[in-house]
């Protein structure tokens, strides 16, 4: 499964700074903490971790649990990490394809920048995006999104609208890559197996209408 890496504010792959997409699925916003500085060169597993962004999963080994609430953990105040965020981080899981290729899933991380605060000019982070549709009673799934880099951003921080309606027969398509084993990898939080019969991410992520 092909995974987009947002590295030097270019999508992996690519030479443009947009990329059109279908959004098939979502997972909750999570949180990592490395305890070592973070390298996207090496496949590290992080410390500590959370699925739901208020307490470290049950799969962390208690011995490297930083926290018995996120709350109140030392790695949640602002300055622990990088100049004024958090060490800890948040990040949400995306399962897309591209607009070219319907059948093929690629998973997609987005860091918190990406993910919260107001819509400006036009220009939506995640969850102002999700909102936007949700007012216009429109399932992510049936949209082509655009993605595009802040290019007032230092780091990748990307934006989201809608690029066109899918016509019936792409919508076909990838409403059959929902339950696909490459979705569930995609989406899948920590290092706990994604269970079929759960409520769908969708629901839980804010202004997602999760149609099926």
């Amino acid at each position: 499964m092909e995974r987009i890496s947002l590295r030097d504010k270019k999508f992996s792959g690519h030479d443009d700074e947009v990329l059109n997409v279908v959004i098939v699925n979502a997972a909750t916003i999570s949180r990592f903490y490395y305890k070592d500085e973070y390298d996207p060169d090496k496949t590290v597993l992080p410390t500590c971790w959370s699925s739901d962004t208020q307490n470290p999963s049950a799969d962390v080994p208690s011995d490297q649990r930083q926290a018995v609430r996120c709350m109140d953990c030392v790695h949640n105040i602002r300055g622990s990490g990088y100049g004024s965020s958090r060490a800890c981080r948040f990040s949400q899981r995306l399962a897309v394809v591209k607009e070219e290729d319907l059948g093929s899933v690629a998973q997609l991380i987005l860091p918190a920048t990406s993910i919260f605060g107001e819509a400006r000019n036009g220009n939506m982070p995640m969850q102002a995006y999700a909102r936007f549709l949700r007012d216009h009673d429109t399932p992510a799934i049936a949209v082509v999104t655009e993605m595009y880099f802040d290019n007032d951003s230092t780091t990748p921080r990307l934006f989201f609208k809608p690029n066109r309606p899918l016509e019936d027969e792409e919508l076909k398509v990838v409403s059959n890559m929902i339950d696909h084993s490459d979705t569930i990898e995609a989406i899948t939080i920590g290092y706990v197996p994604y269970e079929g019969n759960q409520t769908s991410p969708f629901e839980s992520t804010d202004g997602f209408i999760f149609s099926n």
